[in-house]
């Protein structure tokens, strides 16, 4: 492997996002546009052929895209989906932040004790105090605090290019669950290898001051390993890319089958033809049970060994000098001579 420069910061390219909500324009054309939550997840990307994989594989239409204020035109497809196998990079694929943007940009970024803009407390808790994230909650008010930003970094594995996907909220309950579930990962792979995850959008429903409400929430699920698979160490990269195995198994089905019978009559002993039975079995090409051919035939070959062996066994076998080991044959007892049987007197 070549040199890195070892100061610089090394991240994948963002080929696109992943977005739980969409814009359509509003009847009045002095208004912006009207936000609109989505039950399936929104891609968006600046390469149009990034966009028309996703629809290809979860459904949708492709269709050009205008961010809000003055961004470059897009392309992007409200698909059908629900959820989406991903993959969480090396290293830690989270960044979070209460954060409130304007015109201007980015105006307050908090860690929730520090605002590292202006250093100063934490501006929103001063203001509004514990409870400030209520009022996002409020059209009214949701632009005078901070909004829990939180950007997960993961990888599509199906689409097209070498780069992350980038999966960006603003939920305070996500923000909160999102930490765990990536730091619990993190404790145990220590930021190294890959790991299979199932991104989903969780319809969930808060009942508070008289009010109900009903909202999305981002949820990452760990796919295909257990959970103490996954916090064990940093898994293979063929099981991350492949947590179920599918693709192994088709290529053992597609993979042309061994001559078993071939190798078995070229064994020594039965034990040798049971060890390519097993290795069959092993493959999935036979009957675990024996029921069929291959395993009857194989049955046949190890007895017919069992018979040779048993064969050899009896038969004398002359040494290297073509003597044969001389056979003891063992004496009978002597037999005892009949008693004199003395004449009457």
């Amino acid at each position: 492997m070549g040199s890195r420069i070892r100061t610089a910061q090394k991240q994948a390219r963002e080929l696109g996002r992943l977005r739980t909500g969409y814009s359509v324009p509003n009847q009045d054309p002095n208004k912006r546009a009207r936000p609109v939550k989505s039950k399936t997840w929104v891609l968006s990307s600046h390469a149009e052929h990034y966009v028309a994989a996703a629809a290809e594989a979860w459904g949708g239409k492709v269709e050009r895209w205008q961010p809000q204020g003055n961004g470059a035109p897009q392309f992007r497809v409200i698909t059908e989906a629900e959820q989406l196998d991903a993959i969480l990079p090396p290293g830690d694929p989270l960044s979070q932040a209460n954060e409130m943007w304007n015109k201007g940009g980015c105006v307050r970024r908090c860690d929730g004790e520090i605002e590292q803009i202006s250093r100063h407390p934490c501006l929103c808790l001063a203001e509004h105090g514990p409870e400030w994230h209520l009022l996002r909650q409020d059209l009214y008010t949701k632009d005078k605090v901070c909004a829990a930003t939180s950007r997960l970094n993961v990888v599509l594995p199906d689409m097209p290019d070498v780069g992350v996907w980038r999966v960006e909220t603003h939920s305070w309950y996500a923000a909160n669950e999102l930490a765990g579930t990536v730091d619990m990962v993190l404790s145990g792979t220590g930021g190294k290898g890959l790991v299979p995850v199932t991104l989903r959008i969780e319809p969930r429903t808060r009942v508070a001051g008289g009010q109900t409400k009903h909202f999305p929430v981002v949820v990452v699920e760990i796919r295909g390993v257990t959970t103490r698979q996954a916090l064990t160490g940093p898994l293979p990269t063929a099981v991350a890319l492949d947590p179920t195995g599918r693709s192994q198994a088709v290529a053992a089905i597609e993979a042309p089958r061994p001559d078993y019978l071939a190798e078995a009559e070229g064994a020594l002993t039965s034990d040798d033809v049971r060890d390519v039975w097993r290795k069959a079995s092993a493959a999935g090409h036979v009957d675990p049970k024996g029921r069929d051919e291959l395993s009857k035939q194989l049955m046949k070959l190890a007895a017919e060994k069992d018979a040779e062996t048993e064969q050899t066994r009896q038969e004398p076998v002359p040494d290297e000098d073509g003597a044969y080991e001389a056979e003891v044959i063992e004496e009978p007892a002597p037999q005892s001579w009949p008693a004199v049987t003395q004449p009457p007197a």
